[in-house]
């Protein structure tokens, strides 16, 4: 149903209230008008009849003894002509009751309770009567002007209610005809009222249809107008901001489909996961590397993650939650078949447009194929290094045995023995020993015993050792050694070893002598020993060859001090480094870790055994 039947059923309906409430009103009007007009008309006619009475006893002298039948009935025909409702007219003496003209069909006044009410001049009574079936209508009348007398007049009551009903037809069909019409008024007029709903309608519908470029049309000013207003600068604004969300919508819909894409088609294994951890999204890579299906994976809290390294991940989880940035972890991951395979995990989290993080994105890449190619590439470097070696070992010792084979060449042509070329044949044997034995010490892996020592007690006794070299030498050892304990695990003969080696190279580099500058310090967590020469220094170009087998700017030397030197500090964990000036001097820093808790054994291994070189 719509407003304006709606509308116009409502003011229908008070209208049609309103009318029946009036019709009612009056109805009772009327009904009382015509019911005051019947005792008006009474009164007028029992006036009449009383004084038309008067008239004719005073004109014929009539007496009380006159029988009733014999007085002239054209009183009673006047009367009816006056009133054609009259059915009987009697009139009774007051006191006797007795008829004293007319008769009495219906009932006798003396037995009638309501006579006694127009007992005084003046006074009138009315009341309903029933006789043989018929309604009838009884007024009694007293005259003032004839006292004596009680003037009867009894109304056919059919015949007033008659007159009554046909009027309150004639209402009830004016009524109807003014219902009618004002009902098709008021549809009209409400029709013109909400004219403007019918456009702000079509209007609503238009923008429910994601139209909004036709206006509604404004002719009024009134309140529908206004609200016309109101829907087209909606509308307008819809209109604006529509075009914007399908541009943010096209936008975002391109971005997921990149990321879906992305994330599908990365060859490392992505899943996420929410606050506690369990998996709500996994992508093709992660089902190829670990055998889960998607299905059965997700909800489940740290699928992959081993029991040994779950406190681990809860680390990093509350690392991330309190805004802290973690780098790529290598760690191990477990298969749905149960291996154990080695990854590079990544956790990052995702943030709403708050800045609230509400899931976590993990990517874990498979290390095998790179730990392959690095054990294959450590290999090819060992291969490499020992062809070099064998190269380098070969080419120094055929030296040494030329000259061998040629002075032993002589001494069998001479069939005499030479001490002087023994001495040089013993001179090249040892070379030869020398570059074997250094040799052994890189190819050859040697079982090392790691203990607890101070390394300021190292170097001292190092020191002591080279004292009486460094004075042929005219060489000056300047210390600057911290008053700290420098603890450290150490194969002791080893790093011996290394100390000689740097002290040696520092003397060799002075040939004229002069100082040579050793610093211990400790810092946190290592400790560093510095030796500084202020000798001919090394050229830039060379410093990057150093380290590399048999390369050496010493006439005499084999080029393994420093290769052998470098793998013995990197077996203990440390790094050496190299910094030098020509004939401004060098410098070699090596680093070492300290030891942590000081007076216990080697946190590395204790007195337990370990390969080293």
């Amino acid at each position: 149903m719509s407003i304006k039947t709606k509308l116009s059923l409502v003011i229908s309906l008070m209208l049609f209230a309103v009318v029946i409430l009036y019709h009612l009103l009056s109805e009772y009007s009327m009904v009382n008008g015509i019911k005051g007009l019947m005792v008006d008309s009474m009164e007028n006619t029992s006036a009449q009849a009383a004084q038309y009475i008067l008239n004719y006893e005073q004109s014929e002298g009539g007496s009380e003894s006159d029988d009733s039948s014999h007085r002239p009935d054209f009183l009673f025909q006047m009367l009816h002509t006056i009133n054609p409702y009259i059915k009987e007219t009697t009139i009774f003496d007051k006191e006797t009751g007795r008829v004293v003209y007319g008769s009495y069909t219906y009932i006798d006044a003396i037995n009638d309770p309501h006579y006694v009410q127009a007992s005084k001049p003046g006074s009138y009574a009315l009341r309903d009567l029933t006789f043989e079936g018929n309604e009838y209508l009884r007024s009694y009348y007293m005259s003032d002007k004839l006292s004596n007398y009680v003037i009867s007049i009894i109304y056919d009551r059919a015949s007033i209610t008659t007159l009554v009903e046909m009027k309150r037809d004639y209402t009830l069909m004016y009524t109807g005809l003014f219902l009618l019409l004002m009902i098709v008024v008021i549809y009209w007029l409400v029709g013109i009222m909400i004219r403007p709903l019918k456009d702000i309608l079509w209007k609503v519908n238009e923008v429910s249809s994601v139209r909004f470029h036709k206006p509604i049309q404004i002719k009024r000013k009134d309140e529908f107008g206004l609200l016309a207003l109101k829907i087209n600068a909606m509308s307008q604004n819809l209109s604006i901001y529509m075009n914007k969300l399908r541009k943010a919508f096209e936008e975002n819909r391109r971005m997921k489909e990149h990321l879906e894409s992305f994330i599908n088609h990365s060859n490392d294994a992505i899943h996420l996961m929410d606050l506690e951890g369990k998996v709500i999204q996994v992508n093709r890579a992660f089902e190829q590397l670990f055998g889960y299906e998607e299905a059965e994976v997700l909800g489940k809290r740290y699928p992959t993650i081993p029991e040994t390294h779950r406190m681990e991940k809860r680390q990093m989880i509350g690392l991330l939650l309190a805004g802290k940035k973690l780098p790529a972890q290598e760690t191990v991951r477990v298969t749905r078949t149960g291996e154990i395979i080695p990854v590079s995990v990544t956790v990052s989290p995702i943030r709403d447009s708050d800045g609230t993080i509400r899931a976590f994105a993990s990517t874990c890449r498979d290390m095998r194929s790179r730990n392959r190619m690095e054990e294959l590439l450590r290999r090819s470097e060992k291969l490499t290094t020992v062809g070099q070696l064998a190269a380098g070992v070969a080419h120094e010792i055929r030296n040494p045995l030329t000259t061998l084979r040629g002075f032993l060449q002589l001494q069998l042509q001479s069939k005499s023995l030479n001490l002087s070329h023994v001495t040089l044949m013993l001179s090249e044997l040892d070379r030869i020993n020398l570059i074997v034995g250094e040799f052994l010490i890189l190819a050859k892996p040697q079982a090392t015993k790691f203990v607890t020592k101070d390394v300021r007690d190292v170097l001292q006794d190092v020191l002591r050792f080279l004292d009486s070299e460094a004075h042929l030498h005219n060489i000056v050892f300047r210390t600057v050694i911290t008053e700290d304990a420098c603890l450290i695990s150490c194969e002791e003969n080893q790093l011996k070893q290394v100390f000689i080696n740097l002290l040696k190279n520092a003397i060799e580099a002075m040939p004229n002598g002069g100082p040579i500058h050793i610093s211990i310090q400790k810092k946190s967590g290592s400790i560093a020993i510095s030796i500084t020469d202020e000798g001919v220094g090394i050229p830039e170009e060379m410093i990057s060859k150093i380290g590399d087998p048999f390369f050496t700017g010493k006439e005499t030397g084999t080029g393994l001090g420093i290769m052998v030197s470098q793998r013995i500090i990197n077996s203990h964990q440390g790094t050496l480094d190299i910094q030098s000036q020509v004939n401004v001097g060098t410098s070699v820093k090596v680093t070492l870790p300290a030891l942590k808790g000081e007076g216990k054994e080697d946190i590395l291994g204790g007195d337990s055994n370990r390969q080293g070189s």
